[in-house]
């Protein structure tokens, strides 16, 4: 490039791209799927290089919420609350067969898939799920940021 050329791309391109490598997500752990989600952060896998290396514990300074284990009903409106005071855009994983749909807990005191709650955007599934799958589902949520499939 010489003198007087310059470099000319979309707004919501370049947007797209800065959050897709700046991801702050809240973990919100609440059973044995933790061991997986924290096994994802360290040296062997790890998430740093996706840009998602950071986690926030506070729902006012993250951008993902990675829901990860069962969710009774009682926990139900603190999940919701959370998610509520999430800034937008704001994304969703449901990480685990058992935030998913339920697992092998068939009862009353289960919910039976988070997205009865909350709306998701990226499922892993898997009991527990293996780092590789977590990886997978993070790189699928990076492809549906960039490309700007945000809710607003």
């Amino acid at each position: 490039m010489g003198v007087g050329s310059f470099f000319t791309s979309r707004l919501d391109e370049a947007i797209g791209w800065a959050r897709k490598y700046s991801i702050f997500q809240y973990p919100f752990v609440t059973a044995c799927c933790g061991m997986e989600y924290m096994a994802t952060a360290c040296s062997h896998y790890d998430v740093d290089r996706f840009g998602a290396g950071l986690p926030r514990f506070s729902p006012r300074q993250a951008d993902v919420l990675f829901v990860v284990g069962t969710i009774s009903h009682k926990m139900a409106p603190v999940l919701k609350r959370i998610y509520d005071q999430m800034t937008e855009p704001k994304w969703v994983v449901a990480f685990g067969v058992c935030t998913c749909t339920g697992g092998f807990y068939d009862n009353y005191a289960t919910v039976q898939g988070i997205d009865t709650i909350i709306p998701v955007d990226v499922y892993i599934p898997g009991c527990p799920p293996r780092p590789e799958s977590v990886i997978d589902g993070l790189m699928k949520l990076q492809d549906r940021i960039a490309v700007g499939a945000q809710r607003y």
